[in-house]
C-alpha cells in the first residue's frame, strides 16, 4: 500500500481528467439515422448533431421518443467538449478518502464541495456529482482506450436525494459501442443499450442506434 501522505489526489485526477477522449474543438458535428427499439415497439429517423450540439430529430412523430434520443445525443457529446482542468477544478481542492483494488477516491472540498471520484490506472471509475439538485453516481466496469483518450464503455448510473442520500431513481445499467471515423479519429457513439427495472422488477432494454454516420464539415 501506497504511503498515503504521498498520494497527491489533485495531480492523479488531473491526470485521470486529462486522459478522457474529447473532440477537438473545431468538430463540427453528424448526422444519420437514428433507431430506438424496446422489446414492444421500434422507432426509425433522422438526426443530425450541429457544432452547437444543439440535436435535431427528424421522421419520428413520437415526442418522447424524440427527447429520449436528443439526450442521448446531447449527453454524449457534452462529454467530449474540452475544457481545461483549471477552467473547471482550479477553485477545488481534492482530498484522500481510501485506496483500495477499487482505485483511490477522493471528495472534493472549495466550490464543488461534497461531489467524490475515484481513480485507477488513470481513469475516473467513480463519479459522484450534484448536478442540476440532484446527485448522480456513476460506476464505470469498461474502458475503451482510443489511444488519444479513454471512452467509457459500460457503467451504472442512478439518481441520490440530496437531502434525505436516500436512492431516489432506479439503477440503468449502460453499455455502448462506438465507430472510429474521419481522419482525425473521431470517435462517435455507434449504439447504446440502457437496461432497467421497471416497477414490476422487470428487466426492460431500451436500445439507441445511430448509423449511415458522416461528419458535417
Amino acid at each position: 500500500m501506497d504511503n498515503l501522505k504521498e498520494i497527491n489526489c489533485k495531480e492523479i485526477f488531473k491526470k485521470a481528467y486529462e486522459n478522457r477522449y474529447t473532440w477537438k474543438n473545431d468538430f463540427h458535428g453528424y448526422q444519420g439515422k437514428c433507431i430506438f427499439s424496446t422489446s414492444n415497439y421500434m422507432h426509425k429517423g433522422d438526426f443530425l448533431l450541429g457544432k452547437d450540439f444543439k440535436p435535431n430529430i427528424q421522421k419520428i412523430e413520437d415526442e418522447k421518443v424524440v427527447k429520449s434520443i436528443a439526450s442521448q445525443l446531447f449527453e454524449v457529446c457534452i462529454h467530449r467538449v474540452k475544457r481545461e482542468f483549471e477552467t473547471v477544478h482550479s477553485e477545488n481542492n481534492f482530498n484522500l478518502l481510501k485506496n483500495s483494488e477499487s482505485g483511490i477516491e477522493m471528495s472534493v472540498s472549495g466550490k464543488n464541495q461534497g461531489d467524490k471520484y475515484r481513480v485507477k490506472n488513470n481513469c475516473i471509475n467513480m463519479v459522484y456529482r450534484k448536478i442540476h439538485g440532484t446527485i448522480i453516481e456513476i460506476f464505470v466496469e469498461e474502458f475503451l482506450d482510443t489511444g488519444i483518450g479513454s471512452l467509457s464503455k459500460k457503467y451504472s448510473s442512478q439518481q441520490i436525494d440530496p437531502d434525505t442520500l436516500e436512492i431516489s431513481s432506479q439503477k440503468l445499467e449502460y453499455e455502448d459501442d462506438f465507430l472510429k471515423m474521419g481522419k482525425d479519429d473521431y470517435w462517435i457513439l455507434n449504439s447504446r443499450t440502457i437496461k432497467y427495472l421497471n416497477q414490476n422488477q422487470e428487466e426492460e432494454t431500451q436500445k439507441f442506434v445511430f448509423e449511415d454516420i458522416c461528419l458535417l464539415n
